[in-house]
């Protein structure tokens, strides 16, 4: 992708409550953000941005980012929804227990408004 108007992207958002509250392991948290990924991309495998993005494995791009507990998470789901834009929310099961959300990859300037510090934060550098 060579001009960054037209650079790809996958949002991730995870709880930050899993950790800093309910003290969840981190590997318990990143298998929810690969759950999500893994589903997103599956179930949308035939749309012309997840074929873009998954043709050149080593540059694609995701933005992880906190939620800060359920409530957040919730709140993303139904503007994102409101919105049109494809995305999965991990529930992790036999909980019924949302963990984190992730899209489907979009043009960065279409979708990255919803994904503004208001909602959510940065929860590393993870442009890559």
């Amino acid at each position: 992708m060579a001009a960054s108007s037209n650079l790809l992207v996958q949002y991730v958002v995870v709880r930050g409550d899993l950790l800093k509250t309910l003290k969840w392991p981190v590997g318990a948290v990143i298998a929810q953000a690969c759950h999500a990924t893994t589903a997103v991309i599956h179930s949308f495998q035939n749309d012309p941005n997840v074929l873009s993005y998954t043709s050149d494995l080593d540059r694609m791009h995701k933005v992880v980012l906190e939620a800060p507990d359920e409530t957040s998470l919730w709140t993303l789901s139904e503007a994102l929804t409101a919105a049109s834009i494809d995305y999965k929310l991990w529930v992790e099961q036999p909980e019924n227990f949302p963990t984190c959300l992730a899209t489907k990859p979009y043009k960065k300037e279409d979708i990255q408004t919803y994904f503004k510090r208001d909602r959510c934060q940065p929860s590393v550098d993870n442009t890559q």
